[in-house]
């Protein structure tokens, strides 16, 4: 029986796959040192995107997230479904049909290129010091 996996709450990127998202304000937003908005603008921006972006991701979660994991769950089912039942099958299928056809491609070369191989070495040995 499959063990049930518990989810950390706290941690929920453990394989820092999105390192590459994490958007602060100051990686949006800058102003150079002779142009200076008022304090409290700067303030306040800070709190209108960093509240703004927060509040939009919960809301977009909160209304497709479920939705959303659920299509990618039946996606990767249907992966992990046609890799088990349809791919690693025609595979091995194909790996056992092309056997005896290795076997074959294997005897003409041996038939045709030993012979020739072996002539050119023995020409090749003539050479000898």
């Amino acid at each position: 029986m499959a063990e049930t996996q518990e989810i950390d709450l706290i941690n929920r990127d453990p394989n820092n796959m999105y390192d590459y998202m994490t958007v602060d304000f100051l990686e949006v937003f800058a102003e150079p040192d002779q142009t200076h908005s008022a304090d409290c603008v700067w303030r306040n921006s800070f709190k209108c995107f960093t509240c703004g972006k927060n509040l939009c991701y919960k809301i977009l979660t909160f209304l497709c997230g479920i939705f959303v994991a659920l299509c990618w769950g039946c996606e990767f089912a249907g992966i992990a479904f046609s890799h088990i039942w349809y791919f690693t099958p025609l595979y091995k299928a194909c790996e056992i049909n092309l056997g005896c056809f290795k076997k074959f491609y294997t005897t003409c070369i041996h038939c045709l290129c030993d012979p020739m191989c072996e002539a050119c070495s023995l020409f090749f040995a003539a050479f000898k010091k």
